[in-house]
């Protein structure tokens, strides 16, 4: 009978081209939910999305965090504390487009360096043509094998980063080899606020609405599914403290910023790390 399907048919998609879409669109919601979870192929994965999502990575930043982001990196560079040491070198760690790394060179009577170090290194090439004066040098290397010698630095921060290395642990540890001894470590990431009411208003934003116009303005709908992912899976405060002092670091304090949407984290490397008494 015309109309009537068989109980054992198929439902046929409009078209090839739909059914390849919905194929390719579930294939890449489940790789970023993998990568989030901290997949064997997070590394691969996030250096791949941040290199496609460069061009437009800081217009996005500053959209859909409504410039917030900005007033939080001011705040992490300022716990750096590189006015006590304002010819030293130091490290911003996945750099991304060297916003960080450009600030801190920008402080008051600053005349050390800072080496930007990032894997993807299409987002370091985005970000070239906002340094300036010589005191950024860009270096394409993972934060888990850093090409620098022990003990050297005079600080380092990493921000809205960390959570996206394919082993954290690994990470703190390296972070706190290149540390010179009584230099800091300063983390800005996301967090995920705790007041109920927040909580829920937030991750509707974070989940629904970030997605769909970070999708549309970047092109990469993946990238932004998986940012609110590694944000869900990254560590609450507490254990990343609780992580940075099992790597070594001492003095590990936190604070919380915008009701908890992100948050700050600062240890150090104790002054006798290398024998130094």
């Amino acid at each position: 009978m015309l109309g009537k399907r068989r109980k054992d048919s198929l439902p046929h998609a409009s078209s090839p081209g739909n059914f390849r879409s919905m194929l390719a669109t579930d294939i890449d919601s489940a790789t970023a939910s993998a990568a989030a979870a901290g997949g064997a192929e997070k590394r691969a994965y996030v250096k791949q999305i941040f290199s496609e999502i460069a061009p437009r990575y800081d217009l996005l930043n500053h959209l859909l965090s409504l410039n917030i982001d900005r007033r939080w990196r001011r705040k992490a560079i300022a716990a750096l504390g590189v006015e006590r040491d304002k010819a030293g070198n130091y490290l911003d760690l996945c750099a991304g487009t060297l916003d960080v790394a450009q600030q801190v060179t920008m402080m008051p009577g600053f005349i050390g360096a800072v080496i930007g170090a990032d894997f993807a290194e299409p987002m370091l090439r985005a970000g070239v043509s906002k340094v300036n004066g010589g005191k950024v040098v860009p270096v394409a290397a993972d934060a888990l094998q850093l090409p620098l010698p022990t003990g050297k630095l005079a600080g380092a921060i990493v921000a809205f980063g960390i959570r996206n290395v394919a082993g954290l642990d690994a990470a703190l540890r390296e972070a706190y080899r290149v540390l010179a001894p009584g230099a800091r470590f300063v983390i800005l990431e996301f967090s995920t606020p705790r007041m109920p009411i927040l909580r829920v208003a937030y991750k509707f934003y974070f989940e629904r609405i970030l997605p769909l116009i970070g999708g549309v303005i970047s092109g990469h709908a993946s990238a932004y599914r998986y940012l609110p992912r590694s944000v869900a899976n990254f560590p609450v405060e507490e254990e990343l403290a609780a992580r940075m002092q099992r790597a070594g670091f001492t003095k590990v304090r936190w604070v919380n910023l915008s009701f908890g949407i992100a948050a700050i984290h600062v240890g150090e490397r104790a002054a006798d790390a290398l024998g130094i008494k």
